[in-house]
């Protein structure tokens, strides 16, 4: 999902449009209808629903909530927060005003809005502190002064949150969002110091675990690779469930990035060869092309060489679960803009399964699954005006606004495809955070940086599609 376009989950596969491709029916029409039906409704019903100066009229406070929970489902952030504000206008005693509010920082936040959602958060905090609409207000509070890019007052607004609820639940994360704020504030002895605190409050879970892969992230980016190796190590002895945010071919990955930075060549080589390569492993093609790179004896080399056609072998007999329709359409977009259509296409495959009615619970819509926040903003850019909801299903509208705002990412991350998908799905915002925090130019690394499991795991998708796309078609989506 996207913090500007949402959701890259549960789509079936449906081939759709291209030359030599037919689309099956359609499975789930009826779904995206009836959302689609929902936003027209209440849209309808609050045409009726306002005094002759357009003020929204005094409803039921559930019903209040009811539509502003539709539109903040489609993106319609401005619509949501009058419902919001509405209830607490009307209904300032109502015991769900503390959620109208949380409703509104979260509108705000989403739209990008950090001032504005740091104010409704502070006063959610401040206002409302023993509910649990307050400890998210504290907590988000935080996360808006990151977004504003004062790490260290976030910092300090996390560490509110742990002293002021050590039981919270948020507390967790908070301890980890301590680490990562007080690294980008420069504090690394500090940040160091809070790993500690962290493991010994939450020894023997997952969030020890998620402490240690912080330092050795922090470790990587400083280049203290002796202590990023041995790090690694403690690390790689852990367990790793579900709540660990890493893996192990990650922390494998890392090991023999570390270990190749010290000069130890020979044990790096040994190391990314132990990090086996295939179709969707994307670690395995970092490791791949590492070795590449430092290879020297012949020996080496050949194994190398050999991790290399057995991918694409492996590619090959897959080719069919990489068609490429919508070719022309892709080509028009990606040659006015400089993008390389097998990334729109290792996207569109990634977003939507090449599904033009695609809808996800978040409001995104069509083959790149735009919001329509997003659309609207890159639309003008593209020669679209007025853009409305139902018209980014039409596959040459979703190409055309999705390639404007992948040129946008690809101008802020040039050369950096992991950082333009990383974006799409996360928003430029984070990435930039993000790029900065790796501290090395390197894939693998930055990629162990990225802070949301799903946007981590969005990119490594993203990448394995790409390098697919790449063995399978030329620059003009020609098959070799």
């Amino acid at each position: 999902m996207n913090y500007l376009k949402l959701s890259f989950f549960v789509l079936t596969v449906v081939l759709a449009g291209g030359a030599v491709f037919s689309a099956p029916r359609n499975p789930e029409p009826a779904v995206q209808s009836a959302n689609d039906a929902a936003l027209a409704a209440v849209r309808k019903s609050d045409q009726l629903s306002r005094s002759k100066d357009g003020t929204l009229l005094r409803l039921e406070p559930a019903e209040h909530l009811r539509r502003a929970n539709i539109y903040m489902s489609n993106r319609a952030f401005a619509e949501a927060r009058e419902h919001w504000q509405a209830l607490v206008t009307f209904y300032p005693q109502n015991s769900r005003v503390p959620e109208a509010l949380l409703g509104i920082g979260r509108s705000h936040f989403q739209a990008r809005q950090y001032g504005e959602a740091y104010s409704v958060y502070e006063r959610l905090a401040r206002s409302y502190p023993s509910t649990k609409e307050g400890r998210e207000g504290l907590n988000f509070s935080a996360t808006a002064l990151l977004r504003l890019g004062d790490p260290a007052a976030a910092a300090a607004k996390y560490i509110e949150y742990i002293e002021r609820y050590p039981d919270g639940e948020r507390s967790e994360t908070a301890h980890l969002n301590v680490v990562d704020s007080l690294r980008e504030a420069g504090r690394t002895e500090e940040a160091i110091d809070w790993v500690a605190r962290t493991r010994r409050r939450f020894a023997g879970t997952g969030t020890e675990t998620n402490a240690l892969f912080a330092l050795l992230r922090l470790f990587v980016s400083e280049g203290s690779w002796k202590r990023a190796v041995s790090t690694a190590d403690e690390l790689s002895r852990k367990g790793f469930q579900k709540t660990v945010s890493t893996t192990p071919v990650e922390v494998a990955y890392l090991r023999a990035y570390s270990l190749d930075h010290s000069g130890d060549r020979s044990g790096a080589v040994k190391a990314y060869l132990l990090i086996s390569d295939s179709v969707g492993s994307f670690y395995g093609w970092m490791a791949t092309q590492r070795l590449l790179e430092v290879t020297k004896s012949p020996e080496e080399q050949a194994q190398a060489r050999e991790r290399v056609v057995r991918v694409g072998a492996q590619v090959a007999v897959q080719e069919d679960s990489y068609p490429a329709p919508y070719r022309q359409s892709i080509l028009r977009a990606a040659r006015v803009r400089k993008l390389d259509p097998r990334f729109i296409l290792a996207l569109i495959r990634q977003e939507s399964v090449f599904r033009p009615l695609a809808k996800s619970p978040a409001g995104a819509r069509g083959l790149l699954q735009l919001t329509i926040d997003a659309a609207q903003k890159y639309a003008s850019h593209a020669g679209l005006n007025a853009l409305r909801e139902n018209e980014l299903y039409s596959p040459e509208t979703s190409i055309l606004v999705g390639s404007e705002y992948l040129a946008h990412l690809s101008k802020l991350f040039p050369n950096m495809p992991e950082a333009v998908a990383a974006s799409y799905n996360g928003g430029e915002d984070n990435v930039a955070r993000w790029v900065k925090r790796a501290g090395q130019r390197d894939p693998g690394v930055f990629t162990s940086e990225i802070g949301f499991d799903e946007t981590k795991a969005y990119v490594q998708k993203v990448m394995a599609n790409y390098r697919a796309y790449c063995l399978l078609y030329t620059a003009e989506l020609i098959r070799k």
